[in-house]
């Protein structure tokens, strides 16, 4: 009878555990959860940014099943000009053009979403797009001018005014869909780690969770390459740290 008892007890403390498990695991997920949408501009914005027409064809598939509308990836993939060059993206429009006119054939009708806003003919750009970059960067302060930004003085003005200000400004895509399409463009991309650093702190910045980001990385590893992924979190930790600080 003893060890009747001692088994049931053992298979209650058993289900007990594993339900506790299911549980933790459930609100891990939740945690870790990106929308379908979010998911799908990864590889669109890294196969833009990489030039793997093929697979950017796909991704292109997927993310308007997903729910982006037609919209929403034009202006992820001319954002791309910003992070991998007129070329690339360019050449992203193209292939978009060609899978709209594939699904318009099959009879498919994807939703075409917002246009963006005219931005106001009194706009200080340079005023606007230090602000933005001084929130992507987490200050609440913009800082003085340092480093490249004194010695090429052009080039901050092409980042705050044109990046940060007429492309920032757009309002048909929001800062954490921004910040993701960043992260998956720089993540296909080599030598270019301080720019990803920057921006995976800038998507955390906007929104994005610690879970969200691990999330991100694996995102990366999964549907853009294991190197790349491996890459992006090295530097992901490195991001971190330095928050935890």
């Amino acid at each position: 009878m003893h060890r009747k008892s001692t088994a049931f007890l053992a298979v209650i403390f058993s289900s007990m555990f594993s339900f506790v498990a299911i549980l933790e695991a459930q609100n891990m997920d939740a945690n870790q959860a990106l929308s379908a949408k979010q998911q799908s501009i990864i590889p669109i914005a890294a196969f833009t940014a990489n030039g793997d027409m093929d697979k950017l064809r796909t991704a292109l598939h997927a993310g308007l099943d997903a729910g982006l509308t037609v919209n929403e990836i034009k202006e992820i993939l001319v954002q791309m000009y910003a992070y991998a060059g007129f070329p690339r993206s360019l050449n992203g429009i193209h292939t978009f053009m060609a899978v709209m006119d594939e699904r318009q054939a099959k009879g498919i009708k994807d939703e075409i979403g917002k246009e963006a806003s005219p931005l106001p003919a009194d706009m200080n750009k340079d005023e606007y797009g230090a602000k933005v970059r001084a929130r992507l960067a987490g200050r609440e302060v913009i800082p003085p001018p340092s480093g490249y930004q004194l010695f090429t003085p052009v080039i901050d003005t092409f980042l705050k005014e044109h990046l940060f200000a007429d492309i920032f400004a757009r309002d048909n895509l929001d800062y954490q869909s921004r910040e993701i399409a960043t992260v998956g463009a720089l993540s296909s991309l080599e030598g270019v780690n301080p720019m990803l650093r920057f921006h995976l702190g800038a998507a955390m910045n906007v929104g994005l969770t610690e879970n969200q980001a691990k999330a991100l990385v694996a995102l990366i590893s999964s549907e853009v390459g294991k190197k790349e992924g491996d890459n992006a979190g090295e530097v992901l930790e490195q991001v971190l740290d330095s928050r935890s600080k």
